[in-house]
């Protein structure tokens, strides 16, 4: 316990050091600066670690509020990513960062916003809003959880994380390797639900936004959209730009600081590039800014630079191949919202720790490739080989299908306690 709290308050001092040099650790200290909780009767309190945690429980935050719909709910984020993104989701009538995980900070928050049911998303285990959850015999869920061997709740040296594990009320599990993990260690108040983001994608699919402006660049053209991409990836797929003429290519990058979005419009062919937002001035009959670029229908411009946050999970809706990014760094992204499209899926070799991409690959309906030469052998082959591209789709698009279901067993289990 002492060293879990000298960890929290060393954490917080390098977090505050960072925050001068770096504007998301900077967020992450000013979101936290002298916190005002509106005090309530009772509530349903959410916490997401970011913003692909928060769409992967939305499902069940929706399904509570349809449940409950005169509860008030509580969100709260730990990441700026998460926060700055969704403060304003209509989904919650109160949106917060998470308070830093000290004895103090839990009981303040617990007894601010009174929650009557708590549920985390996939992972972040805080022993003290824990601790003090059980102690007032709170039920406290997580949703999608997901273990693996190498981690520390495992180890000989794990105790005090394991203690952390044995304040949850119960784990809705994605996977049955997850539950035997936990089962070696004495935790069996589990249940093997599945991953709650195919039913958000799938959902998404099935009525995804309609967007002028990209169909209008689409123009009738295959369209190769490269997603959550990083400068490493970006530096493959802009070569494929001048390999494919007849494709239209959209980049939609991880992080879209001006100087990126710069270097990654350098990387591709003078003249035929153009930023969404430049698009869409440009479609209003403004001047473009820095940057004259040709007509909207114009034959050259080949490639679309989305330079905002959101469209994403939409634009797959008009892809006939997608590319992940992430897959050169720490890993890769969301393949679930272009798979639940049914888009052949390609990413970089870093994706071990996703149940998805690696039953993707296992169907061969997703595809890992780790250099140029790789990444041009799978693209030409899903361009020339038509039955090769249509029986992928066909896997891809089933195996989303036959994953659904995850929210409807979890509120089945909440509801009836």
């Amino acid at each position: 316990m002492l060293l879990y709290n000298i960890g929290i308050k060393l954490y917080s001092l390098f977090i505050r050091f960072a925050a001068l040099f770096n504007n998301k650790a900077k967020l992450w200290v000013s979101g936290r600066k002298n916190p005002v909780f509106v005090r309530i009767e009772s509530s349903i309190w959410f916490h997401f670690a970011s913003l692909g945690e928060f769409e992967q429980g939305r499902p069940i935050l929706e399904a509570m509020r349809n449940l409950h719909p005169g509860k008030k709910v509580v969100v709260t984020f730990f990441s700026p990513s998460g926060y700055e993104i969704r403060k304003n989701t209509p989904l919650a009538d109160y949106v917060y960062y998470l308070p830093l995980d000290t004895s103090g900070n839990a009981k303040r928050f617990i007894d601010a916003i009174n929650p009557e049911t708590i549920i985390f998303t996939k992972y972040e285990y805080w022993f003290h809003f824990f601790n003090e959850a059980h102690k007032r015999d709170i039920p406290l869920y997580i949703v999608s959880g997901i273990f693996r061997p190498g981690q520390v709740y495992f180890k000989w040296y794990g105790g005090f994380n394991r203690r952390i594990l044995s304040l949850v009320s119960h784990f809705f599990l994605q996977d049955d390797a997850s539950e035997q993990l936990l089962q070696g260690i004495g935790i069996t108040n589990t249940s093997v639900s599945g991953d709650t983001r195919f039913d958000r994608v799938w959902a998404n699919a099935q009525n995804p936004r309609v967007l002028p402006l990209i169909e209008e660049f689409k123009n009738g053209h295959k369209l190769f959209i490269a997603g959550s991409s990083w400068p490493q990836d970006e530096a493959l797929l802009a070569k494929l730009v001048n390999q494919y003429p007849d494709w239209k290519f959209i980049f939609a990058p991880h992080e879209i600081p001006e100087e990126k979005i710069k270097n990654l419009i350098d990387l591709l062919p003078e003249g035929k590039a153009i930023t969404f937002s430049q698009l869409k001035t440009e479609a209003e009959g403004l001047q473009s800014g820095d940057f004259i670029y040709q007509s909207l229908t114009s034959n050259n411009l080949q490639s679309l630079v989305i330079d905002n946050i959101g469209m994403l999970s939409s634009l797959y809706a008009y892809a006939d191949i997608a590319y992940i990014g992430g897959g050169f760094g720490v890993g890769i992204h969301n393949t679930l919202e272009a798979a639940a499209f049914g888009l052949p899926v390609i990413f970089g070799p870093n994706y071990q720790k996703f149940n998805e991409a690696r039953e993707l690959i296992a169907i061969k309906a997703g595809f890992s490739i780790s250099n140029e030469t790789e990444l041009k052998e799978i693209v030409d082959r899903l361009i020339s080989d038509e039955a090769f591209y249509n029986n992928t789709r066909k896997k891809v698009a089933n195996y989303v299908k036959e994953n659904v279901g995850a929210t409807e067993m979890i509120m089945k289990y909440i509801d009836k306690r």
